[in-house]
Formats: structure tokens, sequence, C-alpha cells
């Protein structure tokens, strides 16, 4: 039978890991997820305007194609800020945090109602897609632009970087 002290060791061992998980104070980790949120929120107006709107129709398949490149790319981007967003939260135990930085998931299904509007509106143009291809595409360009999009950690008791 172990010793007391060996199993005291082993049960310290197994919970730090549980315990490093989200030990930043909510007033640390909150204004990172806001940044995010508000980026997301941004991005999401943009969409309603353009599911508001008429389909555009541009002079040529080029402007076409541009503007379309556009659109996804900002998919991508919002998806970025969604998914950072959660990173961020999950470095606190504050329910709060967490929930608000869960709350904009709802935005992505939006995005795949701006992919059916888009695809009616390339027939317009004389042009067509995948929509299969194109959120493939989405979902290997999200990780690369949450990358580029992620808030430098600042060291306790510095200035944020501007």
């Amino acid at each position: 039978m172990p010793s007391r002290p060996l199993v005291l060791v082993g049960a310290l061992l197994l919970a730090v890991p549980a315990f490093a998980a989200g030990t930043k104070p909510a007033a640390e980790v909150r204004p990172r997820v806001d940044h995010h949120l508000k980026q997301v929120e941004d991005l999401a107006q943009h969409f309603e305007s353009v599911m508001s709107q008429p389909c555009p129709h541009f002079a040529s398949p080029d402007r076409w194609q541009a503007y379309f490149d556009g659109e996804v790319d900002r998919v991508v981007l919002l998806w970025a800020h969604v998914e950072q967003a959660w990173v961020e939260a999950k470095e606190t135990g504050d329910d709060d945090v967490r929930r608000a930085a869960k709350a904009p998931r709802k935005r992505l299904d939006e995005a795949r109602a701006l992919l059916d509007k888009l695809h009616a509106c390339a027939a317009d143009n004389g042009a067509a897609f995948s929509q299969g291809t194109v959120w493939r595409k989405i979902e290997r360009e999200v990780p690369r632009r949450q990358a580029q999009i992620a808030l430098p950690q600042q060291d306790a008791g510095t200035a944020p970087r501007q």
C-alpha cells in the first residue's frame, strides 16, 4: 500500500493541470475577449447589410471575383475572432466571460446564410462557385487568420502594447 505522502503528491500532480487552466483573473481576460467580440459584431453588421441589400452587379467577372473573395475573407475573419474569443476566455474560470465568448457562435450560422445569398448573386453576375469548396477553404484559413489576430500576451504589471 502506498504511503500517505506519496498518495498526496500523486493527487497534487493530477490536480495541477486542472487548476492551471483558467487561472487568470477575469479583469485581465475580459478586455481581450471584448476586443474579439467587438470585431465579430462589426463584421456581423457588415453581413447584415449585405443580406438586406439586393445582389450587387459588376461589369466584369474579375470585379465580381474580387468582391466575392473579400466577402469570403470577412467570413474567415469573423470565424477567427469567434474562435479566438473562446481561446482567450478559457484562460479564466469566470463563467460570465466564458458565456460572453460563446455567445457569438450563432454568427457562424449567419455566415452560412451569407454564402447562400452570394451563391445566388454569383449566378446574377455570370459566375458560379461550389459552396463545399468555399467552406473547406474557410476552414483551412481560419487557424492561420486566428494566429494573425491573436493579441500579444501581456506581462503582469506592464502596459498593453499599442
